[in-house]
Order: structure tokens, then C-alpha cells, then sequence
């Protein structure tokens, strides 16, 4: 049985725990009959088909006019929980926020009012399209250009490693219309228009809809641009802003679903005339996976309360607080898992086992929504930015 005690810590409110435990309920219930490995597209359609259906991609894509906004801290619940239970279905789940995400923060009310009721309701899939071959971490190497023309834009270019490419109904797409990171701008570009095309579909080690997307002369109405013309890195910047902690919290998922498959094997797998767990070098993986896991669970929901109040944490951007969370329990996720599979033995990398599924998935997440050597670069630079200002 997952650790729930930290539902208790002072980042929470009583919803908190209550959101936490229905969706557990709710996810042991249907993701089973939902996610199918051999079809990843497939699952991918049916879990926000049901998330939707549910209610809880309202976590992930608020409806402003409803006064709704962004709940950092149930958010990153909302990951950690499907994460421990499905990998495919956090993905899926949080594709539908990231995807929407700068519509939400930066649209006008027509385009929230296009946009976002269909992603809500998961009727319709939504995706970010920010990479490039050359331009990940480095966003002002940005190739893809958006030129003006009477009425509008041409993108011209590719993307990249875009989740839920080849799938998704609309996808928020970054290109220059300008130099540098001032002459980013952003647009909202639907499936199937002309000069859109998916060029590549992508497979990875833990399958996902990954694509790599082609632009040639696609023409985009001027209303189809978020926020004003050069705002699309600052609009990239806030959205991952909400975003990256619930990174750290979908691997906190992966990491207690590993020590959770662990612990169990480890009362009943006997050697040496005693169980697993009776060996005092076991005793001391679980601990280091329990004290890895109870580190980003505060570093994590640290940064998600800091993101929700302001008036209390005395931030308005989580840069550093972000940075560090997705940081530690990405890497830490890492050797939890990694401490698992070694405690499975042979079992561990057999093709199916949830640990050996869990290796595979956490790979990704040191990656993407910046690596965590960017991760340690961002954190380095506020730090010192501190010490310039005098306020370290």
C-alpha cells in the first residue's frame, strides 16, 4: 500500500486528499479495461475518452469562464496518482493540460471558447509543439518561421518529438517571427489544414504518440495567434512554468509504484532459509527508496503550493522552485526504479513486469520539459542571480 501520509503535510487542503482518493478509486477501476500496449494510439484515445467523461482533464485544462483556474497542487495529485497506476494514462492526462495549457493562460476568450471545451470534455486531443531537431533546450534556435502575409501567417518548418503528434486535433505551435527569444510567436493550428503534415511518426523505448511535424507554406488566420506578436517565448515559458513540477510528480508515481512492487516481492521471495526483505542490504534499498521518494514528494509540492499561493510563498514565478522538483524526482524516480529491478532479479527486465515497464518510462521524464542538466543550469542561474541582487 502506497505511503498517503503525506496527504497530511501543510502544502494540502481537505480537497486535496479528498481528489486524491477518489481518483485512485477511480483509476483502479478503469485504466485496467483501458490501456493496451500493442495499441498505443488506441489507449491513448479511449483514457482521455474517459478522463473526460469523468471529469478529470478539468484538472488540467480549467474552464476560465466558469472562474476555474489552474490548481498546481492537484494537478501534480492528479499525475502522481495515474502515474503510480498507468504510465500511458499520466501521459495522456497531462498532454491534454500541456497541450492547452498557453491557450489557457494567454487566449482570448474566442480562442479559449474553440479550444478548450472539446479538449475538457475529451472529445478532442491537444498538443504542444515547441522542439526541433536543433532547438530543444536552446529555444532561440528556433528554425520554423511564421512570415506575414495578408491576413495572417506562413509556417514554414518542422517540429519534432511533439506528444501526441499524428493524434491530436490541434496543436499550439512555436515559430519565429523575429530574432531571438523576443521574436517567438505562438499559434493555434488545427489538424488537417493545408500544408500541415505529420512527416514522421516516432517510436520510443516506452511507447507514446510522438511525431515529428511538417509545415510548407501552411497559412494560419492572424486570430489563430496567442497572445501578441514576439509573446510565444515568454507564452512557452509560463506554460511549463505550471507544468514542469507535475513532471516531478508523475515520476514521485513511477517511484512509488516501484517501492510499492518491490516491498511486496521482498516479504514473500525467499533465499538463504529467509525472505527477501529479512537481508539487511534490502532494508537498506528500501530505505534509500523511501527517503529518495519523501525528498521529491516535498520538493515537488513544494513548488506546486509556491505556484498556487503567492500570497504565501512570496513568489510569482517558480522558476527555481520548479527546476528544482522536476530535477530530484526525475533523477531519484531513476534509482528507485533502478533499485527495484535489481531486487526482482531476472524477474526485473522480463518483458511485462511492471518494473521492467516502469524502467522504460522513466527515462523520458529526465528529458523532456528540459533536461536535467538544464534543469541544473536554470537552478545555478537563479542562485546566483540572488547573490548579484544581494537578496540570497
Amino acid at each position: 500500500m502506497s505511503d498517503r501520509s503525506f496527504l497530511r503535510w501543510p502544502f494540502f487542503e481537505a480537497r486535496h486528499a479528498e481528489l486524491a482518493d477518489r481518483l485512485d478509486r477511480w483509476a483502479a477501476d478503469a485504466l485496467p479495461g483501458l490501456v493496451d500496449h500493442h495499441d498505443v494510439d488506441g489507449s491513448c484515445r479511449r483514457i482521455v475518452t474517459a478522463l473526460g467523461e469523468a471529469g478529470w482533464l478539468r484538472v488540467a485544462v480549467p474552464d476560465g469562464a466558469a472562474g476555474e483556474r489552474f490548481d498546481v497542487r492537484s494537478l501534480c495529485l492528479v499525475r502522481e496518482t495515474l502515474g503510480r497506476h498507468a504510465a500511458l494514462a499520466d501521459f495522456a492526462f497531462a498532454m491534454q493540460g500541456l497541450g492547452t495549457g498557453s491557450i489557457t493562460l494567454f487566449g482570448t476568450p474566442e480562442q479559449k471558447a474553440g479550444y478548450l471545451p472539446g479538449v475538457r470534455a475529451g472529445s478532442r486531443i491537444a498538443a504542444f509543439a515547441l522542439s526541433e531537431r536543433d532547438a530543444g533546450s536552446d529555444v532561440a534556435a528556433m528554425a520554423t518561421t511564421a512570415t506575414p502575409v495578408p491576413g495572417g501567417y506562413r509556417l514554414n518548418g518542422e517540429k519534432t518529438w511533439i506528444s501526441n503528434g499524428g493524434i491530436a486535433d490541434q496543436y499550439v505551435v512555436f515559430a519565429k517571427t523575429g530574432e531571438g527569444t523576443k521574436g517567438v510567436s505562438a499559434f493555434v493550428v488545427p489538424a488537417g489544414v493545408a500544408g500541415f503534415t505529420i512527416a514522421e511518426r516516432i517510436e520510443v523505448i516506452a511507447p507514446h504518440p510522438l511525431a515529428t511535424l511538417q509545415f510548407q507554406d501552411c497559412f494560419v488566420p492572424e486570430a489563430a495567434r496567442l497572445g501578441r506578436e514576439g509573446e510565444g517565448f515568454k507564452i512557452a515559458m509560463a506554460t511549463l512554468d505550471v507544468f514542469r513540477p507535475s513532471v516531478g510528480a508523475a515520476a514521485l508515481g513511477f517511484a512509488r509504484r516501484a517501492l510499492d512492487e518491490a516491498a511486496r516481492h521482498s516479504l514473500t521471495r525467499r533465499m538463504f532459509g529467509a525472505t527477501l526483505s529479512d537481508l539487511q542490504l534490502t532494508q537498506a534499498h528500501l530505505a534509500e527508496m523511501a527517503l529518495d521518494i519523501d525528498a521529491s514528494a516535498l520538493l515537488v509540492y513544494r513548488a506546486a503550493w509556491a505556484k498556487d499561493r503567492p500570497d504565501l510563498s512570496g513568489v510569482e514565478r517558480i522558476t527555481r522552485e520548479a527546476a528544482m522538483a522536476k530535477l530530484h524526482a526525475t533523477e531519484g524516480a531513476q534509482g528507485v526504479i533502478d533499485k527495484a529491478v535489481q531486487m526482482f532479479g531476472g524477474l526485473g527486465v522480463k518483458s511485462g513486469m511492471p518494473v521492467e515497464e516502469l524502467y522504460r518510462e522513466i527515462r523520458a521524464l529526465r528529458i523532456y520539459e528540459g533536461a536535467s542538466e538544464v534543469q541544473k543550469v536554470i537552478i545555478a542561474r537563479q542562485l546566483l542571480a540572488g547573490y548579484q541582487t544581494g537578496d540570497a
